[in-house]
């Protein structure tokens, strides 16, 4: 096994929780890698020192100074003006129409604040000149053009001469 592996278990081991059915691989390792079984020894001297400790006793008024002070506490005003929100049924109503309000102002945001109609933008003119007959110059052309290229159906129903030659 590996330590990693070993790591895992060490807990364990040293609460005793395993150590009736503890593998042989286990066995081995723990007596070949001295950092594994310095490991387990640790948390065995932790486990031991956890058991010996005690929790102290408290005074004997401890009970009736402490419902003294809570008395105290809970007939004394409260000093901010934001006392009210440390009871629960009010905060959790002011938290109620705060996300409420959010709701209603979120849902009524993309009406309220987005413009309905689109503003007409031109994109910016290039400053460098464009060659006639290059792509750019063409497309150029044509959205200059829109409105006549618009009605192109026309050229159709032109007569074709015959003597008319294509450009070379």
């Amino acid at each position: 096994m590996k330590c990693n592996q070993i790591h895992e278990l060490l807990p364990d081991l040293a609460a005793g929780m395993n150590a009736a059915t503890m593998e042989p691989e286990v066995e081995k390792h723990l007596a070949s890698c001295t950092d594994c079984a310095a490991h387990l020894r640790d948390f065995q001297k932790t486990m031991a020192l956890l058991d010996e400790w005690q929790a102290p006793e408290p005074s004997p008024f401890f009970d009736t100074r402490l419902q003294a002070r809570l008395r105290e506490e809970m007939k004394r005003p409260h000093a901010t003006w934001l006392g009210w929100l440390h009871r629960p049924a009010w905060g959790m109503s002011l938290a109620a129409i705060l996300f409420a309000g959010a709701l209603v102002l979120g849902v009524g945001s993309t009406s309220m604040f987005s413009p309905t109609e689109s503003i007409a933008t031109k994109p910016p003119s290039l400053t460098l000149p464009v060659q006639p007959g290059t792509a750019v110059g063409d497309l150029q052309a044509l959205e200059r053009n829109d409105d006549l290229y618009a009605d192109f159906d026309v050229l159709d129903q032109l007569q074709v001469q015959d003597d008319v030659t294509a450009n070379p």
